[in-house]
């Protein structure tokens, strides 16, 4: 897997080969989060799909055709998931809390694309929450920044 990843960074985003690759696997990782985000409730949309998309373009500076590829990657990852932990533990290795508050913030703003909060996704979002070691208090700060009025 980790070969796959390294080949896509190195062959549409020009990484060398210089460590790279566990950093490369956090990025996918983050990506996959966000459409495990997408996907809780069972209903993956089209303003989910652009959310994502949008976010992943914009944290990695992307270019649209590079954040489309990526995103289908991390969807790949996500369909092939047995779990979350695979992907929150590469997280957890390789960001700082203030980068992981960062990814549960844009996954508040997948969760809401749509206007509402299923109940499958505030599981999922209390169990990143967990996964990721995000304190309580900032946890539902950002859940209340992304809430739609």
């Amino acid at each position: 897997m980790l070969d796959k990843i390294g080949d896509f960074f190195r062959d549409r985003l020009q990484v060398s080969d210089d460590g790279h690759d566990a950093e490369d696997a956090a990025r996918l990782a983050a990506a996959a989060l966000l459409f495990e985000a997408a996907m809780s409730d069972y209903d993956l949309g089209d303003e989910e799909r652009s959310m994502i998309q949008q976010l992943v373009r914009q944290q990695f500076d992307l270019s649209d055709e590079e954040a489309s590829a990526l995103a289908t990657l991390a969807q790949e990852r996500v369909r092939e998931s047995t779990g979350l932990h695979g992907f929150t533990s590469l997280i957890n290795q390789h960001w700082s809390e203030h980068h992981r508050l960062n990814l549960v913030e844009q996954m508040w703003r997948v969760v809401y694309a749509d206007g509402r909060l299923d109940d499958h996704e505030l599981h999922l979002m209390r169990k990143i929450q967990r996964l990721l070691h995000i304190p309580q208090k900032d946890f539902v700060s950002a859940k209340l920044r992304h809430k739609p009025e």
